[in-house]
């Protein structure tokens, strides 16, 4: 099961993770093959041109391998995508509406496929970078020494869970009631969150074990007495449906309702990036905003491009089918996925950004991150570039 670490920001990705990633990743880039044609793609709206105003190549950096969550990025790549398996990552036309915009896409993944650097490191290290998965806590986390500027939020709720198995614990609604059980909770260790629930006596700090490695091996050998983190557009989906050893569901609480308001999933830049690519923002972001309610609208085609990507990319990820479609409706079903307060998709909650921030830097605080001092939510996210128009039905 995937290894998803959102909290693995800040310092110890930046220094400790980094040097796990190879030393140059675009030195040996290969394009290995290239895909049939994609299925015609019916032009739904005059095309919009970026070229000129952006990039030739707009290349965005993921968290993970490739997956439902990034499903409105890879609804960007038009037919005729070029596949880089070694360089784990795909470069084609970049569409809108099916429309042709006049420039590429470059989507390239993380995680494990860049030993685990996170993807701010990655921009700070490669200026080919344009976007890359931001988080507001790692946002926060990393203000003062690696600060970042997001200016889209495709999910309004970060997807992070806690979760166990109800049949164990029939009693347990919410993460706060696993602290009277005294279940062990495993999780990976650095996670800020973590620091939260048990500063905040939320859990018990002598109950969270940070060992957790991202396989069900442990949850399903010790018969659902341990809780775990996971994602609740994954996990629920896959041990109760895939993981033949297991079969059954599990309850979970998202980290967002027990206080960790974080986004995540979100897009954002350099701040000189930012700042210095006004004009294209103003038009790509927009199009980011669309394509998300483009994709959970219709995923087949974007599914299609992930399920081929992880064939190709042949590095142990395993997806299917299944599993890209079980996200889509766990996300919407969660309202992971969904409009701001102000009824947009993709532009953030300033209020909600404040309290978190106030939320967090005594947090990060106690395990000596280095912040911007006086941070606010202007310094980390921006609506500039949102078209309010946008939105999910």
């Amino acid at each position: 099961m995937r290894r998803k670490a959102i909290a693995l920001f800040g310092a110890l990705c930046l220094v400790t993770l980094a040097a796990c990633g190879s030393d140059d990743d675009t030195a040996t880039e290969e394009v290995t093959e290239e895909t049939e044609a994609a299925p015609a793609e019916e032009a739904t709206a005059e095309a919009v041109s970026l070229a000129g105003v952006c990039p030739d190549t707009i290349t965005f950096q993921t968290d993970w391998n490739p997956e439902s969550e990034h499903g409105f990025l890879y609804n960007m790549v038009g037919e005729g995508y070029e596949v880089d398996a070694a360089g784990v990552r795909v470069t084609g036309p970049l569409v809108s509406k099916g429309a042709d915009t006049g420039v590429k896409i470059q989507v390239r993944s993380g995680g494990p496929a860049v030993g685990f650097s996170s993807p701010t490191s990655l921009m700070y290290q490669d200026p080919d970078i344009f976007l890359a998965f931001v988080s507001t806590d790692g946002a926060v986390q990393d203000s003062g020494e690696f600060p970042t500027m997001t200016v889209v939020a495709p999910f309004n709720i970060n997807p992070q869970i806690i979760m166990w198995d109800p049949a164990t614990y029939p009693d347990v609604k919410t993460i706060a009631d696993l602290k009277a059980t005294g279940a062990k909770v495993r999780y990976f260790g650095g996670a800020a969150y973590m620091e939260y629930f048990t500063a905040n006596g939320i859990l018990d700090a002598k109950q969270v074990d940070g060992n957790y490695d991202g396989t069900p091996a442990n949850f399903v050998a010790d018969g659902g007495k341990a809780a775990q983190q996971g994602f609740a557009t994954s996990e629920p989906f896959y041990y109760e449906k895939v993981l033949t050893d297991w079969a059954k569901p599990v309850a979970y609480q998202t980290i967002h309702e027990a206080g960790w308001t974080a986004y995540a999933q979100s897009l954002g830049g350099l701040p000189k990036t930012i700042a210095e690519n006004g004009d294209c923002l103003k038009l790509l972001v927009p199009m980011i905003q669309q394509s998300q309610v483009d994709y959970v609208t219709d995923p087949a085609r974007a599914n299609a491009l992930i399920l081929d990507l992880v064939k190709q990319f042949n590095n142990g990820w395993l997806y299917d089918a299944g599993q890209a479609a079980a996200a889509v409706e766990l996300g919407l079903a969660n309202n992971l996925i969904a409009n701001s307060p102000d009824g947009t998709l993709g532009s953030f909650d300033l209020d909600r950004v404040t309290a978190f921030i106030a939320t967090a830097v005594p947090v990060y605080e106690k395990i000596g991150a280095k912040m911007q001092a006086g941070l606010t939510a202007a310094d980390i996210v921006t609506n500039e570039f949102i078209d309010p128009s946008i939105k999910l039905p």
